[in-house]
């Protein structure tokens, strides 16, 4: 896969990376259900193998789990994998998770990962949520204190608004912007996209496949089936109604758009988000090799203009149907 420059910095990123939010397993509160180690670790090499040159993941992510996984599976490639995680999200003893960005837990945390990953420098360390809000300056200019220490190489965010963003540029520069979007989650196109582009700031996005129902995979019987613990059937508002009818009948329009390239659904939805051009890659989750084998095809697919159109015709049915 040809590689894209993120922002300002020297990284460049295959325009699919590797997201591990499901690789955490299951057993806390925004879980996928159960998840075998052997078949993340044997996910995650064969990324490798098809091009994949970054992993993103996060210590909230199965409470640590995630990041082990990670730190066992790149053992001895560091130098030729990108990573990325964040700090922010804290949990308890009994697995309840908090926001907090004070210097002091974002330097435990900076060293909790390094751990974990069994690396020693973070080649991208993002705020995972801005919250709490009046704390970010502060969470700021600690990770720009570990840039100048060598623990990171660049900083980012993720979830930020323009005013966020416009609050911490001066104390050091944004590297990246990790924001949600999809087919189905368009926000960022109204202000964030050229602010991005006008400053430089990479743009990473996540769920492009929105958590797998952009996949054409799912059917109300099936997600009603999905685990107990899978945060899906009760967190994300695309798998409840009055949504999820309209998410499913817009899978079922963009199908025949997808055939006629000879390409799937989730092909599809991750080709669209890549197609703004402030969009420097995206995150890519998947549980097993064959996910990957299907999505990073995306990364080298350019939607004509007449499909273009034609997605934003079903954009508008489907927006009728939910107002």
């Amino acid at each position: 896969m040809k590689r894209r420059r993120l922002g300002y910095t020297d990284l460049k990123l295959s325009p699919i990376g590797l997201g591990t939010w499901a690789l955490g397993g299951g057993g806390w509160a925004f879980g996928w259900g159960p998840q075998d180690d052997e078949e993340s670790v044997a996910t995650i090499r064969y990324a490798f193998e098809q091009g994949v040159n970054w992993i993103d993941t996060a210590p909230v992510y199965g409470l640590g789990h995630s990041e082990e996984v990670v730190g066992r599976t790149i053992k001895g490639l560091c130098d030729k994998v990108i990573i990325a995680t964040k700090c922010g999200l804290v949990w308890d003893e009994r697995g309840k998770i908090s926001g907090r960005l004070k210097r002091k837990s974002i330097r435990h945390e900076i060293e909790a990962s390094l751990k974990r990953l069994d690396i020693e420098v973070i080649d991208l360390y993002q705020i995972h949520w801005p919250d709490p809000d009046q704390e970010i300056e502060e969470a700021w200019s600690t990770m720009a204190d570990l840039v100048k220490e060598g623990k990171v190489r660049y900083i980012g965010v993720s979830n930020f608004n323009v005013e966020q963003l416009e609050r911490i540029r001066p104390i050091h520069p944004i590297a990246s912007l990790q924001p949600p979007y999809s087919m189905l989650n368009r926000g960022i196109e109204d202000e964030l996209l050229n602010y991005c582009q006008a400053h430089d700031i990479g743009v990473i996005v996540y769920s492009p496949m929105e958590c797998g129902l952009l996949t054409g995979k799912y059917t109300e019987e099936s997600i009603q089936n999905l685990p107990e613990d899978d945060w899906r059937r009760t967190k994300n508002p695309h798998f409840q109604e009055p949504e999820l009818s309209a998410n499913l009948k817009l899978v079922e329009e963009l199908r025949p758009i997808a055939e006629k390239n000879n390409r799937t659904i989730a092909q599809l939805a991750i080709a669209w988000v890549l197609h703004r051009p402030e969009v420097t890659a995206a995150i890519v989750g998947a549980r097993h090799p064959s996910q990957i084998e299907e999505t990073v095809l995306a990364g080298e697919w350019a939607l004509s203009q007449e499909d273009i159109a034609a997605i934003k015709v079903l954009f508008k049915e489907r927006e009728k149907k939910i107002s």
